[in-house]
């Protein structure tokens, strides 16, 4: 079973940044297409961005132009750098693999996430 550590979550005023790290505990950005999720209080875990092997990726409409995700494969770990941060993207943030784009099934269990915090 692959292990996912989420890291790099904060407290930023809205239009600040910050990096998250996504550490798996083997390499499987090969295998798979990895995601960032979000779970905010009272809503259902959704969709951030997600990156193939390949390089491609996928962002939700409310991040798109403000998040960027990338991986470094040697690294074993996914990065989702967010920038001009609003209120609204405060929750806790999960990363995950699925089989592909189209149906982003996670694969492994979810990690703890990482609290981002965004006031305004």
């Amino acid at each position: 079973q692959v292990q996912l550590v989420e890291s790099g979550g904060g407290l930023v005023q809205s239009g600040g940044s910050l990096r998250l790290s996504c550490a798996t505990s083997r390499s499987i950005f090969n295998m798979y297409v990895m995601g960032w999720y979000r779970q905010a209080p009272g809503k259902e875990r959704e969709l951030v961005a997600a990156i193939s092997s390949g390089g491609a990726t996928k962002y939700a409409d409310s991040v798109k132009g403000r998040f960027t995700i990338s991986g470094v494969n040697a690294e074993n770990t996914v990065y989702l750098q967010m920038n001009n941060l609003k209120p609204e993207d405060t929750a806790v943030y999960y990363c995950n693999a699925s089989p592909n784009f189209a149906t982003m099934r996670s694969i492994y269990s979810w990690g703890q996430g990482t609290q981002v915090t965004v006031s305004s």
